[in-house]
């Protein structure tokens, strides 16, 4: 089983022409709403991929849609609370070569403690696996009662913050990160963190890397991206739904590579996260 503390987002999506430049202002072409956040979008891959995922997180009282959302996509949302404080959001905007720039507003995602993460914990024991990202709090409390019971702890230490990292990596399993935060850390702490750590390296491929073993590298499916929004988050949680499967690490990479070439080719965030079945006829 997979556990997920993770956040819940309402995206607004603007798109244009180009960018905007500082100080300018822009004309939007199109403008829609969606499902995010990086935790619900690793969920919902998760959940899409096969895998039993029970997700920890928040929404505001406008956001229940968003539970409801996850829950039809086969999310275990029992732990998914609903507060007055107002659904995390993000706005992002998205030009004609599918880059983006996003603003993110956390909302109700830093309003989970503790004790939300050990009810949660509760029903999970050796074998299951918890994933963490940096946009909830409470990460440092759930990664140590995840690893007091015996869980894989997956970090996806995004977006990136030194101090947020620092706490959760001495309980970390397995880190994941795309090569801008590799790079960030590694000049934090002088040296990268001596743990099993996946880095991506978007149209390059992923790389796997274990303390005092060759390097596996897997690379990525050419597509042509119209939306870039959620591939790496849909690249995670793949990633962990086909480790938790019992695959081996080149061919849930392989797995995670697929359904994250498939993500890109469609609009959307968590809503554009392929089936299993999609990812086997890719593959095929």
């Amino acid at each position: 089983m997979l556990l997920n503390l993770g956040s819940i987002n309402i995206d607004h999506v603007y798109r244009m022409p180009h960018l905007p430049a500082p100080g300018e202002t822009l004309e939007a072409e199109s403008y829609s709403v969606g499902l995010g956040g990086k935790g619900a979008n690793q969920s919902v891959a998760a959940a899409r991929a096969g895998a039993r995922i029970l997700h920890v997180g928040a929404v505001g009282p406008e956001g229940r849609w968003a539970r409801d959302w996850m829950a039809a996509a086969g999310v275990d949302v029992t732990h998914v609370a609903v507060g007055e404080v107002a659904t995390g959001h993000a706005i992002i905007n998205l030009d004609e070569e599918a880059e983006n720039t996003i603003v993110i507003f956390p909302g109700a995602n830093r309003t989970l403690d503790a004790a939300a993460v050990t009810a949660a914990l509760a029903a999970a024991g050796p074998g299951d696996t918890l994933l963490l990202q940096n946009e909830t709090s409470a990460q440092a409390e759930a990664a140590r009662l995840a690893s007091q019971r015996g869980l894989k702890v997956i970090y996806c230490a995004a977006p990136f913050e030194i101090g947020a990292v620092r706490a959760v990596l001495p309980y970390v399993s397995l880190l994941v990160m795309n090569e801008g935060e590799a790079a960030a850390l590694k000049a934090a702490l002088g040296a990268l963190p001596e743990v099993p750590m996946v880095v991506t390296l978007g149209a390059r491929g992923a790389e796997w890397l274990v303390p005092g073993e060759d390097r596996l590298s897997v690379p990525a499916f050419p597509v042509t991206a119209v939306d870039t929004v959620g591939a790496g988050d849909c690249f995670t949680g793949n990633l962990a739904a086909a480790l938790d499967a019992g695959l081996a690490p080149a061919d849930a990479m392989r797995r995670a590579s697929a359904a994250a070439a498939l993500q890109v080719t469609r609009p959307g965030a968590a809503e554009a996260m392929p089936t299993a079945d999609e990812v086997d006829a890719f593959l095929g």
